[in-house]
């Protein structure tokens, strides 16, 4: 727990001197009782004696919270209404279909992903991002796992692997008011001074610069997080390390998940031999400077289980929230308790 006004917990040295101001005057009452003996006393002391002492108690604790409550306190809290989302970022280029990891690649990581959506937290939205050559949203962020489900089994192949493409299209769901256009950042539409609608033939639609953002700690955004999933290098597109930094200055953590054998050169069915080794070195990278874990999933088994682990981990939202309206509805509360208990017992507050 944290105080904005920390210099206020001083008045918090006044409780003890209540509480010996309080044994002083039971003290004291007791003196006067005995010298000025009532039935009223008479029926107090042949009752309940420690009802007496429930309305200081409560009184005391209401003021504590009030000392507390003047120093403006904040503390990490979970906020199960907070609006938090996941997007899975996919690998489908053709390489998927390589089958040392069985069935293959794609199917096994087809079945991993619907194991992730059994286990995130029912009120956490899911979005799909896809990306091969390209990169486009399979299913916007939704709480409907069927929907998810259906989209995930969907999934085509196609060639090219353009992951900084993936991220950069999660940034652009996850925060819509940012300016992240990732076709200019794809093709330097912006650098040329030009718009691909100019290049066409079309009028140029006018578009918002991108949003100047002040960068912040890396993995500090605890509303979203991105999950990637691929299983070779970057072929085409925005630079995966760039897109990375993207990420890492709005403080939004990326698990990475490296799937299929990290050294093997395996042929595919057109004859051809392409180079699919595992670019761990890079995709370590990414999860590091982001704040995000790394992943090795040589098996649909081991996908599996880092995927079931990684829906368990996630939570909803915590931030740093003031507790000073808290405290003091809680302070009113004992005070009316206090106030009430005294009234009922003794036909007084005070």
């Amino acid at each position: 727990m944290n105080f904005l006004w920390p210099d206020n917990l001083w008045w918090l040295l006044a409780l003890p001197l209540m509480v010996v101001l309080y044994l002083w005057l039971l003290r004291r009452g007791a003196k006067t009782a005995l010298k000025l003996p009532s039935l009223n006393v008479a029926r107090a002391a042949a009752g309940r004696p420690w009802r007496r002492h429930v309305p200081p108690a409560l009184i005391l604790m209401a003021l504590s919270l009030l000392g507390l409550a003047l120093a403006r306190p904040t503390a990490p809290v979970t906020l199960p209404w907070a609006r938090s989302t996941i997007m899975l970022a996919m690998d489908i280029s053709r390489s998927m279909r390589v089958e040392d990891v069985k069935p293959t690649r794609m199917v096994a990581a087809q079945e991993a992903a619907k194991a992730f959506l059994a286990e995130v937290p029912r009120n956490i939205e899911v979005g799909l991002v896809t990306f091969a050559g390209s990169a486009q949203v399979a299913q916007q962020a939704t709480l409907d796992r069927a929907a998810l489900v259906g989209v995930v089994e969907a999934i085509q192949m196609q060639l090219g692997t353009a992951i900084g493409n993936g991220i950069v299209l999660c940034l652009a769901e996850l925060f819509p008011d940012h300016g992240i256009d990732l076709t200019e950042m794809t093709f330097g539409a912006r650098r040329s001074g030009r718009s691909l609608d100019d290049r066409a033939g079309r009028p140029a639609k006018a578009k918002a610069p991108p949003k100047q953002i002040t960068p912040v700690p890396p993995g500090s955004y605890d509303a979203a997080a991105i999950i990637l999933l691929t299983d070779g290098r970057r072929t085409t597109g925005v630079d995966t390390v760039e897109a990375a930094k993207m990420a890492a200055d709005r403080g939004v953590r990326i698990h990475v998940v490296g799937l299929g054998t990290p050294d093997g050169h395996l042929a595919m069915g057109e004859g051809m031999a392409p180079y699919l080794q595992l670019d761990e070195p890079t995709l370590r990278q990414v999860a590091k400077m982001t704040g995000g874990e790394y992943h090795h999933a040589g098996t649909a088994e081991a996908l599996r289980s880092v995927y079931q682990n990684l829906g368990s981990q996630l939570q909803v939202s915590r931030r740093e929230t003031e507790l000073t309206a808290l405290l003091a509805a809680a302070a009113a509360l004992l005070l009316a308790a206090g106030a009430g208990l005294a009234v009922l017992w003794f036909g007084r507050v005070a």
